[in-house]
Formats: C-alpha cells, sequence, structure tokens
C-alpha cells in the first residue's frame, strides 16, 4: 500500500473551503474584466474569426483573409457574434472562454474520479490561471484552440465511461470548428472503434461541406488557407509559432532538415502513444496519455504551433496528479513548463523573440517526457493491466477521500 499516495490525495481531494473558491473565482473575474477593457472585439484571434462571419453576411469570401485559418463551420459559429454589438462581444468572449477553461478542467479531473468540489479542484485550477501564461494568453486573444481545450477532456471523460460514438461525435464537433483536434482520431483507430471513427470524421466532413455550398468562395480553405499553413511564411505568425519547424530554421537550421527533423520527432510521438495504448493499465491514465502524446506530436510538426495549444494537454496531465506512475510526478514535467511562468524571459533576446524559443523547448521537453512516460509503461505486459483489453467497458475507479 503506497501510505504516502493516500495521505497526499487524502487532504487534495477533501472539499475545499470558502477561501480557496473566493481566491479563485477572484482570479478569474479580474482575469475577464481585464481582457474586456483591454480588448474590443473579444480578443485579436477571436475578431478575425468574426470579420469572416461578417465577410459571410456581407457577401464576400471569409478566406479572402489569410489569416482566418478556420474549417467553414467556424464562419457559422461565428455568426452570433457578427450579429451583436462589439460592447457586448467584448465581454461575452473572455467570460465564454474562461468558462470553457472551467468546464474542461472540471472534465479532465472526473476522468481520474476527483470531485470538482475537492481542494485539488480549486488549487489546481488557481494554479493554472495564475502559473501558466497561456492561460491568460488564450483569454486575451479569444482563441478558438478554447473549443479543443474544452472538447477534449470531455471526449475522454465519454472514452473512459464506454461511450465511444459519443466522443467521437465531440471530436468531430470541435473539428468542425476548427480542426486541432484532427490527431486524436488515431486513438479510435487505436481502439477500433470504427463507430466512433465514423462520427469524428462525418460531422465536421458534413458541416464543412453544408456551409462551404453557400460561400461565394467554397474551395477557399484549401487554395487560400491550407498553402499559407504550409508554406508559414508570414513574418508575424512566424515570430510566435513554437514548432521546431519554425524555430530551428531562426537558429540557422536549414529548412528541410528542420522539417524533416520534426516530422520524425511526429512519427516518434505517434508510436508512443500506439505503445502506450496497447500497453493496458488504469483506463484514465491510458485514454489521457494516448490522447496527450497524440496531441504533442502533432504539435511538433504543424504550422502554425502557439502555447496555447498546449492548454489542449496540460490540464489534461495536471488533473492526474494523483494517479500511481502519473506523467506530472516526473521533475522533467514540471522543468517544461517552468519557461511559461509568467514573468520568466530569457537574457541576450529580444521579448518578440523569445516567445517562440519558450514555448518551442516547452513543447519538446513536455514531448520527450510523455514520450518517455509512454515507453516505459508500454514496457508492461498486457496481463498485468488492471482495466480490460481493448473493447471492453472500462473498470470504474473508487476514491474513498470525497
Amino acid at each position: 500500500m503506497n501510505t504516502g499516495k493516500v495521505a497526499v490525495n487524502g487532504w487534495w481531494l477533501r472539499p475545499a473551503t470558502w477561501h480557496a473558491w473566493a481566491a479563485l473565482g477572484l482570479v478569474l473575474l479580474a482575469t475577464v474584466v481585464r481582457v474586456g477593457l483591454r480588448h474590443s472585439g473579444g480578443g485579436m484571434d477571436n475578431a478575425i474569426v468574426v470579420r469572416a462571419a461578417e465577410a459571410w453576411l456581407e457577401g464576400r469570401s471569409p478566406y479572402a483573409d489569410r489569416h482566418f485559418l478556420y474549417l467553414p463551420g467556424a464562419v457559422l459559429a461565428a455568426v452570433p457574434q457578427a450579429l451583436l454589438p462589439e460592447s457586448v462581444v467584448r465581454w461575452l468572449m473572455p467570460t465564454g472562454v474562461t468558462a470553457s477553461l472551467v468546464f474542461g478542467w472540471g472534465c479532465a479531473l472526473r476522468i481520474h474520479a476527483v470531485s470538482w468540489r475537492s481542494r485539488f479542484a480549486a488549487l489546481g485550477l488557481l494554479a493554472l490561471a495564475l502559473g501558466f501564461a497561456p492561460f491568460v494568453h488564450l483569454v486575451e486573444l479569444g482563441n478558438w484552440t478554447v473549443a479543443s481545450a474544452a472538447a477534449l477532456p470531455l471526449a475522454l471523460l465519454l472514452v473512459c465511461r464506454g461511450k465511444w460514438v459519443a466522443a467521437g461525435l465531440v471530436i468531430g464537433a470541435a473539428v468542425a470548428v476548427k480542426p486541432l483536434l484532427a490527431p486524436v482520431v488515431l486513438l479510435f483507430v487505436f481502439a477500433r472503434r470504427w463507430r466512433a471513427l465514423g462520427s469524428a470524421v462525418l460531422v465536421p466532413a458534413a458541416v464543412s461541406a453544408g456551409v462551404a455550398v453557400v460561400m461565394p468562395d467554397p474551395a477557399g480553405f484549401f487554395t487560400r488557407t491550407l498553402p499559407f499553413l504550409l508554406r508559414g511564411d508570414d513574418s508575424f505568425v512566424r515570430l510566435y509559432e513554437a514548432s521546431p519547424a519554425a524555430v530551428l530554421p531562426r537558429l540557422g537550421v536549414p529548412q528541410g532538415a528542420a522539417t524533416l527533423l520534426a516530422l520524425v520527432a511526429a512519427a516518434a510521438g505517434v508510436w508512443c502513444a500506439w505503445r502506450r495504448w496497447g500497453s493496458g493499465g488504469a483506463q484514465s491514465a491510458r485514454v489521457v496519455e494516448t490522447a496527450a502524446m497524440l496531441m504533442l506530436a502533432a504539435f511538433l510538426v504543424s504550422r502554425p504551433s502557439y502555447d496555447h495549444y498546449l492548454l489542449v494537454v496540460v490540464p489534461l496531465l495536471l488533473a492526474g496528479a494523483g494517479e500511481p506512475g502519473a506523467v506530472t510526478l516526473r521533475p522533467w514535467f514540471w522543468l517544461a513548463l517552468l519557461p511559461q511562468v509568467p514573468g520568466f524571459d530569457w537574457p541576450w533576446l529580444e521579448p518578440g523573440a523569445t516567445r517562440a524559443y519558450r514555448d518551442c523547448v516547452t513543447l519538446c521537453v513536455l514531448a520527450f517526457t510523455v514520450a518517455r512516460s509512454c515507453v516505459r509503461t508500454g514496457g508492461t505486459t498486457p496481463e498485468k493491466a488492471d482495466t480490460p483489453v481493448v473493447g471492453e467497458a472500462p473498470v470504474p475507479v473508487s476514491r474513498a477521500a470525497f
């Protein structure tokens, strides 16, 4: 019996006092108010999507703006904002982003059977809001990555409860807005859940086709957006790209070699995710680590790749801190997050240039840490796994300290 783990979990899983909830509420409210006062249009990134919806309503192509990098479904989703006054949107969007991040954190906790009322729930979210810079960056930008940050924990929670098709629908709905979660469909392939895979693929395909039919430029995503993403030649976007394929050339590495290195790293990450899935183990850790590895592998090679993409995986991993052998128990996990502490800066680099380097370090070290954990866990034999093989219903996890 691991008495140390029980003692720690016993304290963290007790109900939080009102002081903790008041502190958390104050921090989140202050973030929303500050962003609402400083940023119009719900944030710079949200304004891009809203302008695309306005262009569509006026009969113009949303893809005329090369910074609009979303599927046609995002245009339809942004129409309500385009019809609202800017004075409403500037408060609605940061509130919605914050609420979605809270929802995603709650789902991540439930994957590991941690109570929403626990100290870990309140203090963990407080630590993300105060100590993890991408949290505030996402609220400030109003980036629609928040849809993926909320959808992935919900989908994995449904997977842990055996509701694979519902999980596929959630992933598909998120991809229809922004294709960030597309790599997670490999989880359904690993598990041989073909109906769930079909749901995840058909939903965005149907939504995109339906909206594209009524667009002035239905092929704009393929003729304008995809070439822009593949070239990555925008000086403003490149300034914040965190993938090695974008950062290494700024250090003198030839672009071809940097891209090849990133592709090899991404392929290795997919292999580690496949190995982790096949190793069995606790269903919650198995599902989370496989999905997190798939997403990190994609971030290593995707163009663009921003710091707020980390919010798709970091809360999921952090929520499993109480699990035996969790990634968060490894020192490299915390070292990877060190560059994301607000106020952390590197000397001899201009402030505008440090973001991409810091984010790249975090991404690479975090991917290495998760990959190493996947491979180590993958060394266990299926006979020793404490959950059933693929296709069987998951075993419920019980926690005494609720």
